[in-house]
């Protein structure tokens, strides 16, 4: 596996018009090692066209309805439009941006607004309003403002974004597995009531194992040797204990799988139209349901997490993948900011909520993806995810998580580009890492650090090393954790 930082290092003339327009041995990559990065990448992200539909469908619109029963979306028609979605603009940033990350339905945004939005109007309406913030943060990086804001952090807080990422995907990893879980006496806790004491539980523990033994001594395609080990061992697990899922809110099984039950399929194949939710979101029935100050708050929030989430996620896989220049720029910024942007807004159009760049592109990162090739590849397999779902719903979180908590461990590595004996950087470098698996979010672990950074330069009369959007974007990200009282002032909480 390559080390980041040498990536530049490797140069080798281009074989093929494929290698010049992915500049694959520019960056000391490989078609083998994009495909292996791809697929790397894919199965780690693949759960969404699973639990996408699964968040959609349990909640209610404000009529009580439950959403997959109030729309013609339900659950198998929106997984393959969670799938058709996300591999169509996972092809466009390949093929635009020209760099390994891909795309797919946020989850955390989708939660929102599923949970924070479609509770209040109907889920069309919801939709809708996604799909106008997905059009506003295009005109925002058409203007040049976003791209702008990006090169306007400074290098070290950049570090600071990739780590707090490998931080966070690490924890989403232990949690995705039931590693570490909730509990009654504690936030967190080892295992069920602090002990490995469930089959699912081993079979991530030797994933993990496995992973990071294949890593260690850099094992070509180790990230996904271990996610198609895992697997298997994960149905065969499954055959002789028969541990099954993880059961209902009435009726929980703590010792089963988390998410999907491993097992062969009874049917590889499989199809739903996913065009036909193209004519489930309206765009202007958001005003007729809610107050213009309402929609305004819900736009701006969705707005204000979908643009550093993304910022985030670009930083801390572009770093790792050896793509940040020593200005602290990345090539084509504008070009995968915008096919990001057209992401919010087609994922709204599709009505299966934003999608964004994915911080599971990381995996295939780690795999040693270093183009936009790795990308294409993954977009097909979403796309031929339409076809076979059944097959792309045996992977289990226990087997994917193992690769989530490596790549994490890879972008931690960084951290020794930040200097610690220079507060005015450290503290707010520190905010950044430890409060985006503490709060669970970039955009809280980016705001905390922005807000710090122009503060401590404030009170040590050094105002003036502060570039100008670095005060525009702290006062946006002021405005965002006040939104709780905010809305209690206006009288809409």
């Amino acid at each position: 596996m390559s080390d980041a930082k040498t990536v530049h290092d490797a140069k080798t003339p281009p074989k093929s018009s494929l290698d010049r327009f992915f500049h694959i041995s520019e960056r000391g990559s490989s078609v083998g090692r994009e495909v292996r990065g791809g697929f790397a990448t894919f199965f780690t992200m693949a759960y969404i066209v699973v639990l996408n539909p699964l968040i959609i469908a349990t909640a209610k619109d404000v009529e009580g309805q439950y959403i997959a029963d109030a729309t013609s979306a339900p659950i198998p028609l929106v997984a393959a439009g969670t799938a058709f979605v996300a591999g169509v603009l996972s092809i466009l940033m390949g093929v635009i941006g020209r760099v390994p990350f891909a795309m797919a339905a946020g989850l955390g945004l989708n939660a929102f607004v599923t949970f924070g939005i479609a509770t209040q109007m109907s889920w069309e309406s919801a939709m809708g309003l996604v799909f106008l913030e997905g059009v506003i943060i295009a005109l925002l990086v058409l203007t040049g403002f976003r791209t702008a804001v990006f090169n306007a952090i400074p290098a070290q807080l950049k570090t600071a974004i990739s780590v707090g990422i490998g931080l966070f995907i690490a924890l989403i990893g232990f949690v995705d597995a039931g590693f570490v879980r909730k509990a009654p006496a504690v936030p967190l806790e080892l295992g069920i009531e602090g002990g490995l004491t469930s089959w699912p539980l081993l079979v991530f523990v030797v994933g993990l194992l496995l992973t990071a033994l294949l890593v260690a001594r850099k094992v070509k395609g180790a990230i996904l040797i271990g996610i198609v080990a895992t697997t298997v061992l994960a149905i065969v697990v499954e055959a002789v204990a028969k541990v099954g899922g993880p059961g209902t809110p009435d009726n929980p099984n703590p010792f089963g799988f988390r998410l999907v039950v491993p097992g062969l399929p009874d049917n590889i194949f499989g199809f739903s139209n996913p065009l036909v939710l193209f004519r489930e979101f309206d765009p202007v029935g958001a005003f007729s349901s809610v107050s213009v100050i309402m929609v305004l708050l819900l736009v701006f929030t969705l707005l204000i997490t979908d643009f550093f989430d993304t910022m985030g996620t670009i930083v801390g896989v572009g770093g790792q993948a050896g793509l940040i220049k020593e200005d602290g720029t990345l090539p084509r910024t504008r070009e995968i900011l915008l096919v990001d942007s057209i992401g919010a807004a087609a994922g709204g159009a599709g009505s299966v909520s934003s999608n964004t760049t994915y911080i599971e592109s990381a995996a295939g990162v780690g795999e040693g993806a270093r183009t936009g090739l790795a990308s294409v590849v993954t977009g097909v397999l979403f796309l031929l995810a339409i076809f076979i779902s059944p097959l792309v719903g045996i992977v289990p979180h226990e087997a994917a998580a193992p690769a989530l908590v490596v790549v994490g461990f890879l972008m931690m590595t960084s951290i020794r580009d930040i200097d610690f004996t220079d507060y005015e950087i450290a503290i707010p470098a520190f905010l950044t890492i430890v409060l985006m698996p503490f709060s669970y979010s970039i955009a809280n672990g980016i705001g905390a650090g922005f807000v710090t950074f122009v503060l401590i330069k404030l009170v040590k009369g050094r105002a003036r090393e502060v570039h100008p959007l670095m005060w525009v974007v702290a006062a946006l990200f002021v405005v965002y954790f006040a939104l709780g009282p905010i809305k209690v002032l206006l009288g809409l909480a």
